[in-house]
């Protein structure tokens, strides 16, 4: 399962505007382009395991100050998913 972890993790650390503005198209998450800008550089090489529920709860507050807590919440059901 580790490598699963890897690769989800990876992902998440390297996404782009664009495959977040996919994601979040194909999840129904309403999220602009400037947002998805703004979470997407701060993903981006912060080394974020959202395996880890304090790092994913860092991760989520992080993102509510950006896209605000609707935007966070939905987007924190979707890394619970990935976590399953």
């Amino acid at each position: 399962m580790k490598i699963f972890e890897n690769i989800i993790n990876h992902k998440i650390n390297t996404i782009t505007t664009d495959e977040l503005l996919k994601y979040a198209k194909q999840f129904h998450i309403k999220i602009t382009r400037q947002q998805a800008h703004d979470i997407a550089n701060y993903l981006h090489g912060s080394n974020i395991n959202i395996f880890d529920h304090s790092g994913r709860k860092t991760v989520i507050k992080e993102i509510a100050k950006i896209a605000g807590p609707e935007t966070a919440k939905e987007l924190n059901k979707l890394f619970v998913q990935f976590t399953k």
